[in-house]
């Protein structure tokens, strides 16, 4: 087989050095052709800001407490939330240490150059949907703050967020390995898919459409990572993913912009009512 024409991006923090390093934090950074996750592991009273972020991102604290500012607003959110950060400038202080997740759009350009991986979407990246903005949110821009276990369903795995120009699906944490017999292969025609894992031994499965060209076609891959990580899947690519070990792991599935067919059902995503879906004329 010939080298991978794909762009699969395997991160593995854990076994990496960080890319920022600040006063007692230390940050991670990947990127997709339109996201970029930043993974922070920091202690009490550090702080991580932006002094003019110019659209959207979201801040997932797992098990951080923190002070987050933005727009003349102030919460103080709890572990395992969500925050979605209006555009300008902004400060998360932390009130209590641990693992810290802010997904940017690549319009932050400063932090999509810091990343691991930048070289390979130096020259662009083919087959993926270019990133569009979807409506301002009700209201306007502001802090937007969700605690999770509000949103967790008895049916469902997936609590899925979205703002005007991400998503992310912070699925519920699995406590014994998945049933290799219950995965769920499939694939996205024109966007990639970061899966971060946050805690947790994982496999990705990767399987990649064949061409006319049989010199060209790339076997199956069975990715193996541990945690902090980051995969992402380029489009047509068919996978899934199981974690491996029975004390616990956790997934976070990330997507720019938001997915039009996880909008279209409804009550599928937890924020609908806050974020307007495009109209045909958007």
């Amino acid at each position: 087989m010939t080298t991978k024409t794909t762009m699969t991006t395997q991160a593995r923090h854990y076994a990496s050095p960080a890319q920022l390093e600040g006063s007692g934090i230390s940050t991670w950074l990947t990127r997709g052709a339109n996201f970029v996750v930043a993974v922070s592991q920091g202690s009490a009273c550090s702080v991580l800001s932006r002094d003019e972020n110019p659209d959207e991102y979201m801040v997932y604290l797992v098990d951080a407490t923190a002070v987050i500012e933005a727009g003349g607003q102030r919460i103080e959110a709890q572990a395992d939330s969500l925050t979605i950060v209006p555009p300008g400038a902004s400060c998360i202080t932390l009130t209590a240490p641990g693992q810290v997740v802010q997904v940017f759009s690549t319009r932050a350009a400063d932090v999509a150059d810091a990343a691991s991986n930048a070289a390979v979407y130096a020259s662009g990246a083919p087959g993926v949907a270019p990133l569009q903005a979807w409506p301002d949110p009700v209201g306007g821009f502001s802090l937007r703050h969700y605690q999770l276990s509000e949103h967790t369903k008895a049916d469902s795995n997936m609590r899925i967020f979205r703002s005007s120009n991400l998503m992310i699906n912070i699925m519920t944490p699995r406590a014994v390995a998945r049933d290799v017999h219950k995965l769920s292969p499939h694939s996205h025609a024109d966007f990639e898919q970061g899966s971060l894992a946050l805690s947790g031994n994982w496999v990705h499965h990767m399987r990649y459409p064949w061409g006319p060209d049989m010199t060209t076609w790339n076997e199956d891959e069975h990715i193996e990572m541990g945690s902090p990580s980051l995969l992402v899947v380029p489009p047509k690519a068919i996978h899934t993913s199981r974690n491996v070990n029975d004390t616990g792991a956790a997934l976070v599935d990330i997507f720019a912009p938001p997915r039009m067919d996880f909008s279209l059902k409804p009550g599928m995503v937890c924020n609908a009512a806050d974020y307007p879906m495009p109209t045909a004329s958007t």
